[in-house]
């Protein structure tokens, strides 16, 4: 069995004291891959490095909505240069958050509509942070054709009705820790009614710990709790969505 988590942040800080021991534990739970997203100029340079020095770590790179404040061509030019390197294997983490609210809503916008053509341009998938944007982040990739790059819905938060939109706009749907928390009933939904090849697995490390390590530290091993509660929901087995959803994210990464 190999798993595939989609998400993770382990340029961070978090992981200062013990990235061998947390990349050993990737091993231990079978997780083959990992793509570690950028943030900002920064972070997107420490994850292509962290990249090109790790065999199984692969690298997004982009700006994320809270950072925008102030973007401009030369976060474009930054982007562009990073996407060549082969550990690159998508644009992201782009999108809009209205519920913090970090940056003017049309400074994000505008930031999220420029990050999707560069990623038009280079080819690239694109992954997307939305949090309570629901109706803006739809119109956006509508508007953009996302469809073209393709790409994923990170941390999913919406209904049905939503996931069916973005599989539509040839988005895949992440889910990651929340899943297999009692209160998400939305997420639980929608992992039983998507069809596998249309599905992925994340963890958003350090963030969002399943459970039952909820409250902890996150990291990428801990995408097998997360692939465990998917399975339950789908009630298959968890070879079988391990299987699928590390191949739907081989395929769209061209790894």
């Amino acid at each position: 069995m190999e798993l595939f988590d989609t998400h993770a942040h382990l340029d961070f800080p978090d992981y200062a004291e013990d990235f061998e021991e947390v990349l050993y534990r990737c091993r231990e739970n079978q997780v083959v891959y990992v793509v570690n997203v950028g943030i900002d100029i920064d972070t997107s340079r420490k994850s292509v490095s962290m990249a090109r020095n790790n065999s199984g770590i692969y690298a997004s790179v982009g700006v994320h909505p809270h950072d925008v404040d102030g973007f401009d061509e030369r976060h474009l030019r930054a982007l562009h240069l990073l996407a060549a390197d082969e550990k690159v294997v998508a644009l992201g983490e782009i999108g809009l958050d209205y519920y913090r609210d970090l940056t003017p809503r049309e400074k994000q916008k505008n930031a999220f509509r420029r990050q999707i053509a560069l990623a038009r341009e280079l080819g690239l998938p694109v992954i997307i942070h939305n949090r309570d944007a629901h109706k803006d982040v739809l119109q956006i990739i509508q508007e953009e054709n996302v469809r073209d790059t393709g790409g994923i819905m990170h941390c999913f938060s919406g209904d049905w009705a939503m996931a069916k939109k973005c599989l539509d706009n040839n988005l895949l749907i992440a889910v990651g820790g929340t899943v297999t928390f009692k209160n998400a009933k939305d997420v639980q939904d929608v992992a039983r009614r998507i069809p596998l090849d249309s599905l992925l697995l994340e963890t958003d490390s350090p963030f969002l710990s399943p459970e039952p390590r909820r409250g902890k530290r996150n990291e990428p091993g801990n995408v097998r709790l997360v692939a465990e509660c998917v399975a339950g929901l789908k009630k298959v087995s968890v070879e079988e969505v391990a299987y699928w959803t590390t191949y739907n994210a081989i395929k769209l990464f061209k790894i």
